[in-house]
């Protein structure tokens, strides 16, 4: 069939394909780098008993079948090899077959490990990653050119991504209709990155621009990608320099990233293409049945974003082949962040001396920076941005992550930047207390050198000892 594919997308399809395997390195990367402490046979919410009393059908997974440290860091090295192989251009070097099932292997991977991933794995970018692998799978490589049913679905993909965003935000928070939310969002963000300050600090008539320049970008030219050329490639490069503004202005994981890389198969690259082959009829018939069970599927995405009871960031099955998106439905005013502290004094009194402890990427020492982890995640901290919003968020998992650092865990503290306590010499108590922060002016930076000024809120966690080998 003459129109199943387009080469004069091969460039933009190996760009696309070559940027997804870093964000799989990374991805599989923080997954082996914190799992112990997050999801191991001791973490703060162990896979084996999330697996004992959930069942395959609701969450296939790999561990379903077996877990132990030793395996689970076996599957998160795994991928992490398949996606530098990807990266570097090894399923080019296939039969197309073979390059199919070398994408196929870190999806399968990453989607055991999201499925046992709890609390830990409920981002919206853990199935936006999900869901572009999977499509990657059946683009090709340079057997064939791009066929144009998967370049379709992955323009629907971003058309849902930036479209379902722009809505939950003018249903949500007034503050996105009034243009005023980012007066408060460089702020209050999760994780700020180096450069939040400066945003922070921009004139609010720019701030205003910024919100309306949003609205555009999502809810108006979404619908030009499925215009001809080369109106469907601007429209993918406006979305690109929005997402680059993002990725300057906070850290959001690789969500900022996966987008930018969404984008790119929507651009018509110059270039040679190589001696490219007709497809193989096994292989238009297997496209273009996933094509149909895929567009079948999205009518629940659909429904979603159309109604007014939008929900952000849903699966709406258990392999994450279709699913909704959105962020910052609403924006805080204030920022709280959770200060950790440990004592060793056997009984806590009024003047004891209490050390805090820090964490790589959320604020605490108002006199430290931010910096840029994007598009590496730090899911504890993000957790933590969370949990000061409410202390249901945290109900989980923080009376057992307040046990770890009572007992000088290493897996946990390699979470954090820094412990206060000697591994020799575990506090006897821990505690937490909720603050306000926020950004300190120009002037107040160059008087006393904090980004930040805190205020103590309120007592978040008692003063806690372990008792019997855990906490009361």
């Amino acid at each position: 069939m003459d129109w199943f594919t387009a080469p004069d997308y091969w460039l933009g399809r190996l760009v696309f394909q070559r940027a997804l395997a870093v964000l799989y390195v990374v991805a599989f990367l923080a997954a082996a780098l914190q799992f112990r402490a997050l999801l191991g046979e001791r973490g703060m919410l162990p896979v084996p008993r999330f697996v004992a009393r959930v069942p395959f059908r609701r969450a296939p997974s790999l561990f379903q079948l077996h877990y132990s440290d030793r395996f689970f860091a076996m599957c998160a090295w795994t991928g992490c090899a398949v996606a530098v192989a990807l990266a570097a251009g090894v399923d080019s070097r296939l039969p197309l077959w073979g390059g199919m099932l070398l994408w196929l292997l870190p999806w399968l991977l990453y989607l055991s490990i999201v499925n046992v991933g709890q609390t830990w794995y409920g981002f919206g970018w853990e199935s936006l990653l999900l869901e572009v692998g999977f499509l990657a799978v059946f683009l090709g490589n340079d057997d064939v050119a791009p066929p144009v049913v998967v370049l379709f679905l992955l323009r629907w993909l971003l058309f849902r991504v930036e479209f379902g965003a722009g809505l939950i935000k003018m249903r949500g928070d007034d503050c996105w209709r009034r243009l005023t939310c980012l007066y408060h969002h460089h702020e209050t963000q999760p994780m700020p990155g180096p450069l939040s300050r400066y945003f922070h600090h921009l004139p609010r008539p720019v701030h205003r621009v910024e919100a309306a320049a949003n609205h555009v970008t999502q809810l108006a030219v979404p619908f030009l990608l499925f215009t001809p050329q080369p109106i469907a490639m601007t429209a993918a490069s406006l979305m690109i320099v929005t997402q680059l503004w993002l990725v300057l202005s906070g850290n959001f994981a690789w969500l900022n990233w996966i987008t930018v890389v969404l984008a790119v198969p929507a651009l018509e690259l110059p270039g040679d293409a190589p001696g490219l082959r007709a497809a193989p009829l096994w292989y238009e018939v297997l496209v273009l049945a996933v094509a149909a069970l895929l567009l079948g599927l999205s009518f629940h995405p659909v429904r979603n974003m159309i109604s007014r009871r939008q929900i952000m960031n849903r699966s709406f099955d258990p392999l994450h082949l279709v699913n909704s998106y959105g962020a910052f439905g609403s924006v805080s005013r204030i920022r709280y962040e959770v200060v950790v502290e440990g004592t060793a004094d056997a009984v806590p009194r009024r003047d004891s001396e209490w050390k805090e402890y820090d964490f790589k990427g959320k604020p605490g020492d108002p006199r430290r920076r931010p910096r840029q982890f994007a598009p590496y995640h730090l899911r504890l901290d993000w957790m933590m941005w969370f949990a000061a919003l409410s202390p249901a968020y945290a109900e989980a998992w923080f009376g057992p992550m307040i046990e770890r650092l009572l007992e000088n865990d290493p897996a946990t503290l390699k979470l954090l930047r820094h412990s206060p306590f000697p591994a020799d010499a575990p506090p006897r108590h821990v505690r937490a207390r909720l603050f306000r922060y926020r950004y300190t002016t120009w002037r107040e930076l160059r008087e006393t050198g904090a980004h930040w000024e805190r205020t103590y809120v309120r007592e978040f966690w008692p003063p806690t000892r372990l008792t019997g080998g855990a906490t009361p």
